[in-house]
């Protein structure tokens, strides 16, 4: 975003006085104020020079204020552009980081027409589709959170009634096996009572006569007592004869009232861990992203060159030893720290040469058939066998210069 900062003079500034800038010189990059504009203007160095207003300075974005047109390694102007590296270069910068660089292009060429270029506009574009693209995803994000939060409210009711279906479910099995407890109460205690009742009518007169029993050894006639006797001998018999019908009639059996929890009720306790699992789902997305265009800052500059267009050049001659004659290389690799390997299909032999060209020596001895070989990593170099249909890996010596 553009700044809205108040800008100085530059020159000013260095001295120390703060005047408010009204002009910045593209090509200076330096702002002015109403007093150094003047002689900026009339001088025959900068009369030329491209200026913009303070205000129309501060509009462009911040990364674009700080753009320069001087290289920052070596202070010097920009001139020409690489086209492998995608960067402006001083004459410095060709010496120092761009000694083999072949693409190189005059800076002018390359910003002439710039604005008016197609690429202008489909940038603008592209900016546009991405801009677009964010506020469909935004968008589309908002609303997920909005339907998640649906999803979670919609959860929460149904996890609530199951819980209450349980409950309700649960509330009305306690009432029916209350209820079966209080018929089965009822009915035991009433047949308990019931027996008791005529087990107590059946006691009472035993109990008289056990009351009366010493006052007839002691007053009655030896008539009355005799038959008195055979009276108390008959009720004796008879209750007797009761209480064993009653035993054998199961009437004495304890009866128990005893509560059988259901087992799949107890299961829950320690089969059922949740009330149901959270998942997860996914589906496919709704939204639509615009594709954008690939390699899109090469657009505004020109292409490499192809392969048909490159010219080559002779960059290092390999010495041999004298004491050979010929070699059929079948491979000739560059190696990182700019050595050269190559590989000799006769004599089957692995060859290291210095960045220079002399010959180092032979890094390993090889199978028949030596096909080609290749850099791996570090100090590791693989070779085809050809015909053997084999590969072999092998390591070679870094070597001290």
């Amino acid at each position: 975003m553009a700044t809205s900062v108040k800008l100085f003079c530059t020159n000013c500034h260095d001295d120390g006085i703060s005047n408010r800038a009204v002009t910045w010189c593209t090509e200076c990059e330096i702002l002015f104020c109403e007093d150094c504009q003047k002689p900026h203007s009339k001088s025959r160095l900068s009369e030329t020079h491209k200026t913009m207003s303070s205000e129309d300075y501060q509009k462009l974005p911040t990364f674009m204020q700080e753009i320069s047109s001087q290289c920052k390694d070596h202070k010097k102007k920009f001139e020409l552009y690489c086209s492998f590296h995608a960067c402006p270069c001083c004459a410095q910068c060709i010496t120092d980081k761009h000694p083999k660089c072949q693409d190189l292009k005059p800076l002018p060429d390359i910003l002439k027409q710039v604005k008016s270029s197609v690429s202008v506009q489909l940038f603008q574009k592209d900016l546009m589709d991405v801009k677009e693209n964010f506020d469909s995803a935004i968008k589309f994000m908002i609303t997920r959170i909005s339907t998640i939060n649906t999803q979670k409210t919609k959860a929460v009711k149904e996890i609530s009634y199951m819980r209450k279906s349980i409950n309700d479910h649960l509330n009305k099995l306690e009432q029916d096996i209350l209820q079966d407890l209080e018929t089965k109460h009822s009915k035991l205690k009433s047949d308990v009572a019931y027996l008791l009742q005529q087990i107590e009518q059946r006691a009472s007169p035993i109990d008289q006569l056990q009351s009366q029993f010493t006052k007839m050894t002691q007053h009655a006639t030896e008539l009355q007592m005799y038959m008195g006797l055979r009276e108390i001998e008959k009720t004796t018999s008879e209750m007797a004869k009761y209480i064993d019908d009653l035993e054998s009639g199961d009437h004495f059996i304890e009866k128990n009232l005893k509560v059988n929890i259901s087992s799949s009720l107890r299961s829950i306790l320690h089969d059922v861990k949740s009330l149901g699992d959270i998942d997860i789902t996914t589906t496919s997305t709704a939204l639509q992203i615009k594709a954008g265009r690939k390699d899109q800052a090469q657009k505004c500059i020109s292409k490499i060159p192809g392969i048909e267009q490159i010219k080559p050049s002779l960059l290092t001659r390999l010495t041999t030893p004298k004491d050979i004659k010929t070699l059929r290389i079948v491979a000739c690799r560059i190696l990182p720290d700019g050595k050269f390997m190559i590989l000799e299909y006769r004599k089957r032999q692995l060859r290291l040469f210095s960045d220079d060209g002399n010959f180092i020596r032979i890094v390993v001895p090889l199978p028949p058939y030596p096909y080609d070989a290749c850099f791996v990593r570090n100090n590791t170099v693989a070779v085809t066998l050809g015909p053997a249909k084999k590969d072999k890996i092998g390591g070679y010596r870094k070597e001290q210069n």
